[in-house]
């Protein structure tokens, strides 16, 4: 679930049939080296990184993956989190201000798209603290429910928010443990929305296949609720990973269909909900990963767009900096350099990012620069943009 470069270069080089020593002759690089990379005993350089990804046609998937396994490196207790939730089995409870507490989980996961990251998993563990004080106390079966669900939301938040910050390991650790009290508290939609942490870290992992069997194992579970259509979603940004564009279209039109017979949500800034805005998004990345250019790039202003407030401030940073990186993509592929520099560049100046999700994309947009203008001073500054990411 921690999926490190060497790990990933692995996978991929024997999902096509290539032996070590071929892969070597093709890079071109030292056996001995690469088998020592693979096996996690050296990190490769940035250039050594990039002509693996080109040689397994990669598409910026290992480049990502370098970079995350710079800034996973900081997580120095993963396990905090799951700890914390472990505390929640064989307690007992005592009468509390429930519904107190199930507004304040409900503001933070508002904040989710433009708040600090490390305020936000502090402020949230914090409340779990809380939580667990309740859940030491006896109470009736209700009350033990929903601090159970109110514990499920709380770790499903700081689950999204460790793994923004390249926290693998912990965000693996808490998703599971979110997963757990959905099921225990019988609540298809934390059970659901564990499920699609599990599909969206796949993804940045390019474990496309593992995708997909979250994405439907979701759906089995969460039914017609919000979650499904970003399960559905999950599936879609896979199948275009995987270039069924077929596949594509029909999972999108299904989400859509899906979003459409659902009631508006209350708080479409709440991250565990899903609205027409959010649905841009989706197909945005759906669409770029497929290789279609035109409705991509469509799709990318359309979330830019709507990612600005009355008043001019900018309301979702993560996903207009994923659409700025979309239009680089197209950019560069249709051969405007000096554009896909400088939109590309301009996603990284947002302080709110999700890192994995942003460093996959930015690995894209480095993979078609260095190929169509590997000599060009822009696409030198592109680069050290990224590293600086880290």
């Amino acid at each position: 679930m921690t999926r490190s470069f060497g790990s990933q270069m692995r996978m991929l080089r024997e999902a096509r049939g290539l032996p070590l020593s071929a892969l070597a002759e093709q890079v071109p690089a030292d056996k001995g080296h690469l088998s020592r990379i693979e096996n996690g005993r050296r990190k490769p350089t940035e250039e050594l990184a990039r002509r693996i990804d080109n040689a397994l046609e990669a598409r910026g998937e290992l480049i990502a993956c370098l970079h995350l396994d710079v800034a996973s490196a900081v997580d120095a207790r993963p396990w905090e989190t799951a700890e914390l939730l472990r505390r929640l089995q064989a307690s007992d409870t005592t009468p509390a201000t429930i519904e107190t507490l199930q507004v304040t989980i409900n503001e933070l996961c508002c904040e989710y798209g433009w708040r600090d990251a490390r305020q936000l998993r502090a402020e949230g563990q914090g409340w779990l603290r809380e939580v667990v004080r309740l859940l030491q106390q006896p109470v009736g079966l209700v009350q033990h429910q929903d601090l159970l669900v109110c514990a499920g939301w709380l770790a499903l938040l700081i689950g999204c928010v460790e793994y923004d910050l390249g926290m693998r390991a912990g965000a693996e650790a808490t998703r599971v443990a979110a997963r757990r009290l959905g099921e225990e508290a019988g609540h298809a939609g934390i059970t659901g929305w564990a499920w699609e942490m599990s599909a969206w870290f796949a993804l940045t992992q390019s474990r496309h296949t593992a995708v997909l069997a979250a994405a439907r194992a979701g759906q089995e579970v969460a039914g017609s609720t919000p979650v499904t259509v970003q399960l559905i979603a999950q599936e879609a940004k896979a199948l275009g990973r995987l270039g069924d564009i077929k596949g594509v279209r029909a999972a999108l039109d299904h989400g859509r269909e899906l979003l459409d017979r659902l009631p508006a949500a209350d708080r479409p800034d709440n991250h565990f909900e899903v609205d027409p805005a959010k649905w841009l998004f989706y197909a945005m990345d759906a669409y770029r990963l497929a290789g279609d250019d035109v409705l991509a790039e469509h799709y990318a202003r359309e979330v830019i767009r709507n990612g600005v407030a009355p008043d001019g401030s900018e309301r979702s940073p993560m996903r207009s900096a994923e659409a700025h990186l979309t239009l680089a993509v197209t950019a560069a592929r249709s051969g405007d350099l000096e554009k896909a520099v400088g939109t590309g560049i301009t996603a990284f100046s947002g302080t709110r990012r999700s890192l994995p999700s942003l460093l996959l994309l930015a690995g894209e947009v480095d993979v078609e620069l260095h190929r169509r203008y590997p000599h060009e001073q822009a696409t030198a500054e592109f680069s050290e943009a990224l590293r600086a990411l880290r």
